[in-house]
């Protein structure tokens, strides 16, 4: 299923880009530490061990700082200079963690931006490519489901 194309509005990122880094970074990496728990246990991130990667959602003001080691995804306090960064909107985000959108597609159309260390930005899309995302992943809910729950 297909959505149309959302970008929150400049305003609300505007005062969400003040808020502290940390909660949404640590609620980033257990949600990491949930998806990826059989890849964490195998060591397949091993070659991403130590890095500091930043997750931005461009159209939110939103800024997730992390990094991997052996135990799994940790969140860290926002870096001057992290070795990787990733940006892009929420809808672009969730079409990548849906699976209905490939990455060098969002890149290629400069959706997805990619700045630091590029050898170490094609070596993480590797290895998320390469592994198979536990069933609740690939099929998450519609906004409209969320919604639904909600009200």
């Amino acid at each position: 299923m297909s959505f149309p194309q959302f970008r929150f509005p400049t305003a609300a990122a505007t005062v969400v880009a003040q808020l502290p880094v940390f909660p949404p970074s640590f609620m980033l990496a257990r949600i990491l530490n949930a998806v990826f728990k059989r890849s964490i246990e195998r060591q397949d991130f091993q070659l991403l061990y130590g890095k500091r990667i930043v997750i931005r959602i461009s159209d939110i003001g939103v800024q997730m700082y992390f990094t991997v080691d052996e135990k799994g995804f940790r969140a860290i306090e926002k870096t001057a200079q992290p070795d990787l960064a990733f940006i892009a909107t929420a809808h672009d985000y969730y079409l990548l963690a849906s699976r209905q959108k490939d990455p060098d597609a969002l890149f290629f159309n400069r959706r997805l931006l990619v700045e630091g260390d590029t050898e170490l930005g094609l070596i993480a899309k590797n290895t998320l490519d390469g592994l198979e995302l536990p069933q609740w992943v690939q099929r998450p809910p519609s906004p409209k489901d969320l919604l639904a729950k909600f009200f």
